[in-house]
């Protein structure tokens, strides 16, 4: 007896919670007996539970999410089942026949059928605005950043020679709310993005003139550079009046948080020094990519599962105070069950937050693995990394595929790892913003603020560049036709 399964074994589907989903068994002769589909669809709680019991009692995982399902028989060859996804997660199935005369089920070939099950909240229109909250500052309105008014280059020069810490004041939180109707309304941008927003170095260790976001100083802390001072409102008040700023407006608030590292001086330092990864003569090790070492920046040991354990309530904390997502930067340098472990503890609680994978320069293996098996959600597209024809051609037929199977693979027009597109023209930025757009799956595409007013100088997250906001020349218009749906005629 063959059997044949459709879909077949070994595909990897993507679907969304409130889908229903069919799997058909055919045999090339009459089966006397019964079909059986073998699955864990249904069962994503246990799942959770063995994946958090191995990391926290080390009780290694049993199976117990798995059930054997009667399916219904169609005729004397063919059997089928219909089933609701109601549960976010990464599934697995397998369709087998038990027949009369037969001790052991006669399996279908090959392996398990793979069903990644994401939010219904994010099927379509999940258009991303990428904002660094420190922009919206005293460069905000200008085409090139400058020294406030009073100082020059010479002056600053010798302050620092003589190890004076000048930073100039920030953007901040309340900086940002009054922009969110340009963002959410005008441009039809449903979600929006953060930069990071913990403390930075300011003296200790610090690089660039305002030290880099990504060298967190305290996973769970708000940096108080971005807030204004009020003796009603602290740091964490003033960014929780943005995340409700943000829900009012029925639009979704992700952070990005970059775990795979800290700042020098941070308060893992202090509290769990044997975390840190460390060089055979005992110095801590800073990580890099693309042959660049990040000087500011100590590396975490993620071999170490009490520091799982404390990331993913880092994790759990920010969806308490209203987080909606998170971009996780570096996250293929994470291992796979750290991540799998996080993902587990925080769907326990709030089931439909949404992992973006950071994973430029990973090895795309990897990248699967993570939406796979760890249950990541979307994963950062290249597109914008790639430019002739023949490049985007190829890049974006393994783009859909992903996105169809394993996970969204979202389509940043630009981001502060590339130079602004508006440095090369307008015409130039605008085609590129469309692409990414109209390439799209699931409408998952984002662009980091300036790129709606043409702003041409690069983000250098250790500065505060320049979003020519407000420039008479821009592309809003465009951006809300692309977001909204609407049909281009020009």
């Amino acid at each position: 007896m063959e059997l044949t399964q459709f879909p077949e074994p070994g595909k990897h589907l993507l679907r969304c919670c409130g889908d229903t989903f069919e799997i058909r068994l055919q045999s090339n002769k009459p089966v006397r007996g019964q079909a059986f589909l073998s699955t864990n669809i249904g069962n994503a709680l246990l799942q959770r539970q063995e994946t958090m019991e191995w990391v926290e009692n080390r009780i290694p995982p049993s199976g117990q999410d798995w059930a054997n399902l009667p399916m219904q028989r169609i005729d004397e060859y063919t059997f089928k089942i219909r089933l609701a996804l109601a549960e976010e997660g990464h599934f697995e199935a397998k369709a087998c026949v038990l027949s009369e005369d037969e001790s052991e089920p006669l399996w279908v070939r090959g392996e398990n059928l793979h069903i990644n099950v994401e939010p219904a909240a994010y099927t379509a229109a999940n258009s991303i605005y990428c904002a660094f909250v420190r922009q919206f500052g005293i460069n905000k309105n200008r085409e090139f950043s400058e020294l406030p008014r009073g100082l020059n280059m010479d002056e600053i020069k010798a302050f620092d020679a003589n190890s004076f810490a000048l930073i100039p004041p920030s953007g901040t939180f309340r900086s940002l709310i009054p922009e969110l109707n340009h963002i959410i309304h005008r441009m039809k941008c449903r979600i929006i993005h953060l930069l990071p927003i913990n403390p930075t170095p300011t003296v200790y260790a610090r690089m660039g003139r305002y030290g880099s976001p990504y060298a967190s100083l305290d996973f769970t802390a708000v940096d108080p550079a971005l807030a204004e001072f009020d003796r009603k409102a602290t740091p964490l008040d003033q960014f929780m009046e943005l995340a409700d700023a943000i829900h009012r407006e029925n639009a979704k608030l992700f952070i990005d948080i970059a775990i795979n590292h800290t700042g020098w001086a941070a308060k893992i330092h202090e509290e769990h020094p044997d975390w840190l990864v460390r060089e055979d003569d005992g110095s801590i090790h800073s990580p890099g990519a693309w042959g660049v070492v990040w000087g500011d920046l100590t590396e975490l040991d993620h071999g170490k599962l009490d520091l799982w354990k404390y990331l993913a309530d880092v994790f759990l904390t920010w969806c308490a105070r209203g987080v909606d997502g998170f971009r996780c930067d570096a996250g293929y340098m994470i291992p796979e069950n750290a991540w799998k472990y996080i993902i587990a503890r925080v769907r326990n609680v709030f089931p439909e937050t949404v992992f973006l994978l950071e994973g430029l320069g990973g090895d795309p293996a990897v990248t699967e693995n993570l939406l796979d098996r760890a249950n990541m959600n979307w994963a950062y597209s290249e597109l914008f990394q790639n430019y002739s024809r023949m490049q985007i051609e190829s890049y974006l037929k393994y783009a859909w595929q992903q996105s169809s199977s394993h996970g969204l693979m979202v389509h940043y027009a630009e981001t502060h790892d590339n130079n602004r597109l508006a440095a090369v023209s307008h015409t130039y930025a605008s085609l590129r913003t469309a692409l990414a757009a109209l390439t799209s799956v699931s409408g998952a595409f984002g662009f980091v603020n300036g790129v709606e007013w043409y702003a041409k100088e690069k983000i250098d997250v250790h500065e505060s560049s320049a979003l020519n906001w407000g420039a008479a020349c821009n592309q809003t218009d465009l951006i809300r036709r692309l977001t909204d749906g609407g049909c281009m005629t020009d």
